[in-house]
């Protein structure tokens, strides 16, 4: 039976040139980053607990609300407080 021919395999080199070492320049984020980042969501989440505890209607009516000017809003509440844990969490990419 015959052989098989047998191919030469061409060695991968790396370029040099993208081997570089880039220096980065970071270091550690601050404290005010941090806290905004952290304050965002539990602000948010805050919000969406007042929302539920003080601004739901109950069943004595509207006279039962603590917060009038936020049970107006309504679902927009669940944007606000949504929103400002997503804000958070998306800070969470930039954290060092």
């Amino acid at each position: 039976m015959p052989k098989s021919k047998v191919r030469k395999k061409t060695d991968y080199t790396i370029n040099p040139a993208s081997r570089t070492p880039v220096k980065v320049k970071a270091g550690p984020s601050s404290t005010i980053y941090v806290g905004v980042m952290l304050g965002l969501m539990l602000l948010g989440l805050a919000w969406l607990v007042v929302y539920y505890l003080a601004a739901t209607p109950s069943t004595f009516g509207d006279e039962g609300q603590a917060l009038h000017w936020m049970a107006n809003l309504n679902a927009w509440n669940f944007l606000i407080g949504f929103s400002l844990m997503v804000a958070g969490l998306l800070m969470t990419m930039k954290w060092r």
